[in-house]
């Protein structure tokens, strides 16, 4: 698994003591869960880039496995006769 995965784990696991303590009525507890909080949001953009990078760099490790075959080309209409007097 990527750092930042094991990074955010760390994070929700460190802020659970200071979230029962907010929970609680500690005020200055109050202010520690919103910084960590604001820290597990960065973590968990970090870790939606790396997901796009996976996706996007294609081949057999990438997300969403094999990319579909193309679409057949449209099969061309013959020209219409022109209208007859």
């Amino acid at each position: 698994m990527s750092q930042n995965y094991e990074n955010l784990v760390k994070a929700v696991n460190d802020a659970r003591p200071d979230v029962e303590k907010a929970e609680a009525g500690n005020k200055a507890a109050t202010s520690r869960v919103r910084k960590a909080m604001m820290d597990i949001k960065n973590i968990a953009q970090d870790i939606r880039k790396e997901m796009l990078e996976v996706r996007d760099a294609g081949g057999p490790n990438a997300a969403g496995g094999a990319k579909p075959a193309p679409a057949p080309a449209p099969t061309p209409t013959p020209p219409k006769p022109p209208m007859g007097r």
